[in-house]
């Protein structure tokens, strides 16, 4: 960070934010911070958790959406407003305008999911569908912006949005004063931006970590200076964001003490997790907070740590996968490679073995054609169910000693 930009004045303050819960008010829902104790006593912290999942749109988009579309002028309501989104911004703008009666458009790329484009038609917004990649789409929105005279609203880089965002950290350490961290999922950084602005008004020796993907670590590789690639497909996709903002990230430089990256496989855990523990539906970028805890569990050692369950729409498809990937990482669920004779009563043999061990079967498939086996050789597929990854361990071993040859089919 440069002197220049650290002498700059911040676009947003604390005043801002607490304007912003004044004018928000009865519109949101102040969603409950409560502590985990099965997930502090398995991470060696004090996990506090914020529901922002249950949030009418599920998430906390809506809060910064809403404080922008209060400020607008009479011609603004009235003509509208126009976004790029294909995520929660895009819902929480379309839900609050049509409460507000002000018209809102909003642009999505071609390759949008259809149910991403009818639950934001449903909230009464027009959906304008341009360019394969986000970027093509927000251009395309600044365009019709200015020849149709409409107000763009920024996903995060706007002091509004940002100052709108920020209510969620006054909410949570007032509910839970004892939090002496934070650890806040980046994207553009609007949330980020406006919660350690709060935060550290509040409590000045408060640690504030911010959290990307590995697959888009635009942030951290501004905040550290390098120079990384930002591509792939992510499960944290509503932080997905090839470039930060101009505000945002003079309020990072500012405010964070670290930017941390978890790889996908803990994004898929920490979903697994919340739901299996906390019994709620969280997406990937919703989830990033618990994944850097299980990534970096020697910093949050001993602390009082305040996470954002910033968001909970995932694809119930996904959502399915990341569970059963979870089931098979953890042995639960396995699918085995057994190569057998073709001859009568080899399938009874080895059913039997699963029987003794008493394990499930769930799936059964044969492969005689498209295998290097001789032709009286075939493998056998079989998807099963297991106690834990012992109880497994005791099947592959039974199957071993009865002169099986056998391997796990690993998931990625």
């Amino acid at each position: 960070m440069s002197k220049i930009e650290g002498a700059l004045p911040l676009p947003v303050s604390v005043d801002d934010i607490l304007a912003a819960r004044v004018r928000i008010s009865g519109a949101i829902v102040h969603t409950p911070t409560l502590i985990s104790q099965t997930l502090s006593d398995m991470l060696g912290c004090k996990v506090y958790l914020k529901f922002e999942n249950l949030q009418f749109t599920a998430a906390y988009k809506e809060r910064g959406a809403l404080n922008r579309l209060l400020q607008l002028g009479e011609d603004a309501k009235r003509t509208g407003v126009i976004a790029a989104s294909a995520g929660n911004h895009a819902q929480g703008l379309a839900y609050h305008g049509r409460r507000l009666g002000v018209p809102v458009t909003i642009v999505m790329p071609t390759t949008t999911p259809t149910v991403k484009v009818t639950q934001t038609q449903g909230h009464g917004a027009t959906v304008v569908l341009h360019g394969e990649k986000f970027d093509d789409a927000s251009a395309y929105a600044r365009q019709l912006a200015k020849e149709q005279g409409l107000t763009f609203v920024h996903p995060f880089d706007e002091p509004d949005i940002i100052a709108g965002q920020g209510t969620v950290a006054l909410e949570m350490l007032e509910d839970a004063p004892e939090i002496d961290t934070l650890v806040i999922p980046i994207g553009g950084g609007g949330l980020f931006s406006g919660m350690a602005t709060a935060a550290k008004a509040m409590k000045p020796d408060i640690r504030v970590y911010g959290v990307q993907a590995d697959l888009y670590p635009s942030m951290y590789s501004h905040i550290k200076g390098e120079d990384m690639a930002c591509d792939g497909d992510t499960l944290a996709e509503g932080i997905a964001v090839k470039q930060p903002g101009e505000l945002t990230r003079r309020i990072v430089e500012r405010f964070a003490d670290d930017v941390l990256l978890v790889n996908e496989r803990r994004l898929e855990e920490a979903v697994s997790l919340l739901l299996q523990i906390e019994k709620t539906v969280v997406e990937g970028a919703g989830a990033a907070g618990l994944a850097a805890l299980l990534t970096h569990r020697e910093l949050f050692a001993g602390r009082n740590v305040g996470l954002v369950l910033t968001g909970g729409n995932i694809d119930t498809r996904l959502l399915a996968n990341v569970l059963l990937r979870d089931l098979a990482r953890s042995g639960r669920l396995a699918r085995l490679r057994i190569i057998l004779q073709d001859r009568p009563g080899a399938l009874f043999h080895v059913a039997r073995i699963f029987d003794q061990e008493a394990v499930n079967i769930l799936e059964l498939s044969h492969q005689r054609i498209f295998t290097n086996l001789p032709a009286k050789g075939l493998s056998l597929d079989v998807e099963c169910e297991t106690r834990d990854g012992a109880h497994l361990d005791r099947l592959l071993a039974a199957l071993r000693e009865a002169g099986y040859e056998v391997a796990p089919i690993e998931v990625a």
